[in-house]
């Protein structure tokens, strides 16, 4: 079971015990006095031994003594504790209110741990050169609670009095946190961006009250870079100093954001006119039968002079080229370089137009029978220069004839069904045809196999 002894007295110095007659004594032990109805010097030397459900009321009285008894800093950040080589178990908080735009001041709301008031506050402020509370703030008298504000970093002692020989003192250390981040550009050239950082903790310390010994609070600091828009930075949280070989195509905000380890954070940033440049472009079809039409279009950024390579030995420098039209059967490589104002050189190759070669098929049957379904004798036919093609009847009578390349080619339907170009019908049967063509790679379809018969069904 818990044990009470004299000697463990002095760790509630701060929290209900004072240094007068009369107020030496805690919170608590007077309540067992008059639970068990003794005096309290006895409950203070004999070893008590209580039941747990004892101790768990105890413990609940008592801790909202313990907090009432602290200062408190609104508008606070974090608070630390100190810890004085004279005094390691006095634990005086340290509070943090961050100072970004270095504007802010402290302040400190005290209220008596115990006695009974009206209190007289008297607050003083840690003078380093005397090593001692003896800097006057303020006096407030006839008052349960006090206040001081606008307060400069550093520490703060309030003597807290009744006139009836009540008499305690609280402490409290002020920290107005601003670490520091200062960002620039340190070089820039057409192919990358390197930035160049600087961070740091904002120290600070406070002071053994007995010995005037300075401490410094323990802090430590992390960074990121960042910028808006976003673009690409390496390792941003790792690199003090980054370099990126992707530089941003926009104007941009690179920002350097400090955070410490007390939960303050400071941003410092600089405006980027980027004056980089980058070729894109569009190609559009980028394959089918030749002569092949593709539209480039340009989709570059802050290029001011242009020049693309189609790969067929033919060059454009304007900066919307016409469609241009691929003959040749085969794979072209087409490549954009441009410039900006500043001479900044980017280029763009595209490997990907694909020319279909030349071939011709021819079917052995059509049905023109006005069903939708293979209406015309019509041979399958990529990338030809020219086609000519003839239909005889079996008594060898022509009735059907035609030459196209170009347009009229590209136009070409097939034969109807039709004699000539009348409105009658071919009767149903066997027609020869005959053939001719050349590809645009200078493929020749004019052999034997490109006469034949083809069957006529209605």
């Amino acid at each position: 079971m818990p044990e009470i002894k004299t000697k463990n007295l002095s760790t509630y110095d701060r929290c209900g015990i004072v240094n007068n007659p009369g107020w030496g004594i805690p919170a608590f032990l007077l309540i067992l006095r008059w639970l068990y109805q003794t005096d309290t010097e006895t409950v203070i030397e004999l070893n008590i031994r209580l039941p747990v459900r004892f101790w768990i009321f105890i413990t609940a009285l008592f801790i909202p003594a313990a907090v009432m008894c602290q200062l408190t800093a609104p508008g606070m950040n974090a608070v630390r504790y100190t810890s004085y080589p004279s005094a390691p178990a006095v634990k005086d908080p340290v509070f943090v209110f961050c100072n970004a735009d270095g504007n802010v001041r402290g302040s400190l709301n005290a209220v008596s741990p115990g006695g009974t008031g009206p209190f007289t506050f008297t607050w003083y402020k840690w003078n380093e050169a005397a090593r001692a509370f003896n800097q006057l703030i303020k006096t407030e008298a006839g008052v349960m609670t006090s206040s001081a504000t606008s307060l400069d970093e550093g520490g703060y002692r309030v003597n807290i009095t009744n006139g009836a020989g009540y008499n305690v003192s609280l402490t409290g250390w002020i920290f107005l946190d601003r670490p520091y981040a200062f960002a620039r550009l340190q070089n820039r050239t057409c192919d990358y961006v390197a930035l160049s950082g600087r961070v740091a903790v904002d120290t600070f310390y406070y002071s053994d009250p007995s010995a005037g010994q300075r401490i410094r609070l323990p802090n430590g600091v992390k960074f990121r870079w960042s910028s808006d828009p976003v673009s690409s930075i390496p390792y941003p949280d790792i690199e003090i100093n980054p370099q990126t070989f992707s530089p941003p195509l926009e104007d941009v905000t690179y920002k350097l954001k400090v955070t410490d380890s007390l939960g303050c954070s400071f941003e410092s940033s600089f405006f980027y006119e980027s004056i980089h440049v980058k070729a894109d472009f569009t190609a559009e079809p980028s394959g089918g039968e030749a002569p092949l039409e593709v539209t480039f279009t340009d989709k570059s950024v802050r290029a001011a002079t242009y020049k693309w390579e189609f790969g067929d030995d033919s060059v454009s420098v304007s900066s919307s080229p016409k469609p241009h039209t691929y003959y040749i059967p085969g794979e072209y490589s087409v490549k954009l370089t441009v410039e900006s104002e500043l001479h900044c050189i980017d280029s763009l190759r595209f490997d990907n137009i694909k020319v279909e070669d030349s071939s011709l098929d021819i079917p052995n049957v059509f049905t023109p029978n006005g069903d939708g379904i293979n209406d015309r004798f019509m041979v399958k036919k990529t990338s030809l220069r020219y086609i000519s093609v003839k239909i005889y009847s079996r008594n060898g009578i022509k009735v059907y004839d035609f030459y196209g390349e170009g347009q009229m080619l590209r136009e070409w339907d097939g034969w109807d069904g039709n004699v000539g170009s009348s409105s009658a019908k071919a009767s149903p049967g066997v027609y020869f045809y005959v053939i001719r063509a050349t590809g645009w790679d200078d493929v020749k379809y004019d052999s034997k196999e490109y006469r034949g018969f083809v069957y006529l069904y209605r």
